[in-house]
């Protein structure tokens, strides 16, 4: 941190854009929320590749480098900046395609005062803007031999294109023929630490002296290669995934009684007497833990698995016929160096090509915010891009690239 002189706040606001009716100047944009002056612009202190982040406070005088979380975004020629709802500030990078210049600071969002409180400093986060919105992950939970598994099978045998598994992370070693990305994310114990602290995990158990766990990103990469992601894990994890940003329909699979369940497990004739009675010890905890948490959305009994697979189906909305994803990618526009915006209610108005005493340019977008989900560690989805001429037409959603 270092000192500045008293005027130096006041002065600071004049010196670059802050608010609404933002326009890029140079490489730096200011927004004061509250007695904070957050300066976004440069280079990251610790990168120079990457956009950096530097508050002022202007009770003490003083610069303050905040902790950055998130995928930081690439340094641009110019950008404009605006405050939504006092707690993130959306920031447009010039010369940017649309699918990479939206992208959300988050200064005072319930993950970052969390993330606070760990780091026991000032935190911000960014978080990448996602046109379009994706179907909401599953997480199915059930104890072991309830054949969760096999209706997961099913599943992505009749919808292929439809769903995809998130990649774990674990510390322990590979075994023989694992591959890096495929079966698990390899990572070193430092590593997973360090980003399970900066909250970049879901879930996570060390098992064996050695860590497992759901990366926010594992479930995003499935999303963005436009497939709906299934989560297998157990209740405690599911536990850890509903308390996080992450909006999924959470199912959990139950026998038709504990003694249907001891049953079906002593069937397999794979485990010894001690592993069964192992199983049957968590899977009494996760019945009762299943059933009466209040924690997830649908429970399926699975008497029946050709019946309980229909309900399943029922639940995530797959109808007969319906095989594929019907995936619709927005157009790609290119936004300039040199743009405008202003705001009104949740919408943002980037008017694309209009010099600072120019009139309004015929190129003008509306970025509409009204459904944004997610954040910080992961995407903000949600996002709508609309065109319109401001001369002809009305702020409304009638012409949606798509």
């Amino acid at each position: 941190m270092g000192e500045a002189p008293a005027f130096f706040a006041d002065s600071l606001l004049g010196d670059f854009p802050n608010g609404v009716d933002l326009k890029s100047k140079g490489h730096k944009t200011a927004i004061c929320i509250g007695s904070k002056i957050y300066v976004i612009g440069g280079a990251d202190h610790e990168s120079t590749a990457v956009i950096g982040v530097q508050i002022f406070e202007k009770s003490s005088g003083e610069w303050i480098n905040p902790t950055v979380l998130g995928t930081k975004p690439k340094v641009s020629n110019g950008h404009s900046a605006v405050l939504l709802n006092g707690d993130r500030i959306l920031v447009i990078k010039g010369n940017s395609k649309s699918d990479g210049c939206f992208w959300f600071l988050e200064v005072g969002t319930p993950f970052i005062r969390e993330q606070e409180k760990t780091h026991g400093n000032e935190v911000v986060a960014w978080s990448k803007g996602v046109l379009g919105n994706v179907e909401k992950p599953i997480v199915i939970s059930g104890p072991s031999g309830v054949g969760k598994g096999t209706l997961i099978t099913e599943l992505m045998k009749e919808f292929p294109s439809m769903f995809g598994f998130s990649v774990s992370h674990t510390t322990r070693a590979p075994r023989e023929k694992e591959q890096n990305g495929f079966h698990y994310h390899f990572s070193d114990r430092s590593v997973m630490e360090r980003e399970i602290k900066d909250g970049k995990f879901l879930e996570f158990a060390s098992v064996h002296g050695n860590l497992y766990g759901t990366s926010v990103e594992a479930v995003e990469v499935v999303a963005d290669a436009g497939k709906r992601c299934i989560l297998d894990i157990d209740v405690q994890g599911a536990r850890s995934v509903r308390a996080s940003s992450l909006d999924a329909i959470f199912i959990f699979i139950s026998p038709p009684s504990f003694e249907e369940l001891e049953k079906r497990l002593r069937a397999r004739a794979t485990e010894t007497e001690e592993q069964i009675q192992k199983r049957l010890r968590n899977a009494r905890a996760e019945l009762e833990q299943g059933k009466s948490s209040g924690l997830f959305d649908h429970i399926l009994v699975n008497d029946d698995l050709e019946s309980c697979y229909e309900n399943l189906k029922n639940i995530l909305g797959l109808t007969e016929g319906v095989k594929t994803a019907h995936k619709t990618y927005p157009e790609l526009v290119d936004l300039p160096v040199e743009h405008l915006v202003s705001k009104i209610d949740q919408k943002i108005l980037i008017n694309c090509g209009a010099g600072e005493y120019q009139k309004a340019s015929d190129n003008m977008y509306v970025l509409d915010l009204s459904l944004l989900k997610g954040g910080a560690p992961g995407r903000t989805r949600g996002l709508n891009l609309f065109v319109t001429n401001p001369s002809t037409d009305r702020v409304n959603g009638d012409n949606q690239l798509s």
